[in-house]
């Protein structure tokens, strides 16, 4: 484990959370079997669809709000639940609740945000899985506006702790290169 960010919050990185063929296995049994759907949210009173693919998972109560859509948790797979069981022992966290996105290529993406809705709590602690095809991860402080990026790899977590998501945002570009898909499951937990 590496720690990135230990001011304004925390950051850390576990490059090789998962072996290679651990997270292989994992990328081709949740591309096939999550029930991965397009969505839109409303920006600037325009709807507009979503670069990417989203899914939500989790205990029935941890209903989530972002971008002005509720997402209704389905039910935890075997393979989500193992996930999160694995990620809980090494953080010592407790999650209720995953969220799946899938980047088909090179031009999905997911803009500046903070996880800092008020569902998550005044300190959220989010646990970020990477499967598949490497993609650069961006981090920003709000107000000094330093920016760091990280390559993921797949089988790779990082974790944001603290009050991470009030003083930083964080995002997935566009690659300007050919990529093959990658999943992301961001572990968290709902309060409701």
């Amino acid at each position: 484990m590496e720690t990135i960010v230990d001011h304004d919050g925390q950051l850390c990185f576990y490059q090789d959370f998962l072996t290679t063929e651990e997270a292989k296995y994992l990328f081709n049994v949740l591309l096939n079997n999550l029930d991965w759907a397009e969505e839109s949210i409303n920006m600037f009173g325009k709807s507009i669809l979503v670069p990417r693919l989203v899914c939500w998972y989790g205990d029935k109560t941890a209903i989530y709000r972002y971008s002005g859509v509720k997402h209704t948790p389905l039910p935890w797979t075997k393979s989500l639940s193992e996930l999160k069981g694995k990620i809980e022992i090494v953080t010592q966290q407790t999650f209720n609740s995953v969220l799946g996105n899938l980047y088909r290529n090179e031009n999905d993406s997911m803009g500046w945000h903070s996880d800092n809705e008020k569902e998550l709590g005044n300190m959220p602690f989010i646990a970020s899985l990477s499967l598949g095809e490497e993609r650069i991860f961006k981090i920003k402080h709000k107000t000094t506006k330093n920016q760091l990026q990280l390559t993921l790899p797949s089988g790779s977590l990082v974790t944001m702790s603290g009050s991470f998501q009030h003083n930083w945002q964080h995002c997935i570009p566009k690659s300007t290169t050919p990529k093959k898909p990658r999943i992301n499951l961001t572990f968290r937990y709902v309060y409701t």
